[in-house]
């Protein structure tokens, strides 16, 4: 008899599990984070080390059958200290401040309030400032828009949310064809989920 009310908890489980991820849901929430970022220049016209910015902004994702898609609105501060490469080595560090707007797509793995997140989808970003402390940078250097990939993994804890995700940058940052430059960065943030 135990065995029996033991399966059944378990059959009731599931199915209950299983029409959660069916029926839609939607979320709203905010989030802020840290971003660490590495402009690339492909004919190592200079080095880059990663530096450190912040991202603030809102994000909703709304699910059925399992899967989900996140589209996100955030102010971020994307920061590069370079170094350039040649018999006298110049430094300067450039900031971009940007609105960026990923879509991405995702799937969550858990049962009710507690779950991991794997998503993946494009962004669109565009700048909204851009300075630089020391010359031979300039900012006219680089545009204005850039697009990207993201990837990453989440953690939902009832109405909180941790993001761990990579940005690489499709976008090629130089206004010059000469040189190819890109901005890929980590990104780690904390959202809360007003419902």
């Amino acid at each position: 008899m135990k065995k029996l009310i033991l399966l059944f908890f378990i059959a009731l489980g599931t199915v209950a599990s299983t029409e959660a991820q069916i029926l839609p849901t939607f979320k709203l929430g905010v989030k802020a984070g840290l971003n660490f970022t590495k402009l690339t220049s492909e004919d190592k016209v200079f080095n880059s080390d990663n530096a450190a910015g912040f991202l603030a902004g809102i994000w909703g994702r709304v699910g059925i059958a399992g899967f989900h898609v996140q589209p996100e609105l955030y102010y971020t501060t994307k920061n590069a200290h370079l170094t350039t490469s040649g018999a006298e080595s110049d430094e300067a560090d450039v900031k971009f401040s940007n609105i960026d707007l990923p879509i991405l797509l995702g799937t969550k793995f858990g049962l009710g309030p507690i779950g991991a997140r794997v998503q993946v989808g494009p962004v669109f970003s565009f700048v909204v400032d851009k300075n630089e402390s020391n010359l031979p940078v300039a900012v006219d250097d680089f545009k204005d828009s850039m697009t990207g990939l993201v990837g990453g993994l989440g953690v939902d804890i009832k109405k909180i949310s941790v993001d761990l995700r990579y940005e690489y940058g499709l976008t090629n940052m130089s206004t010059s064809n000469t040189d190819k430059q890109r901005l890929n960065l980590w990104t780690i943030g904390i959202g809360y989920s007003f419902f």
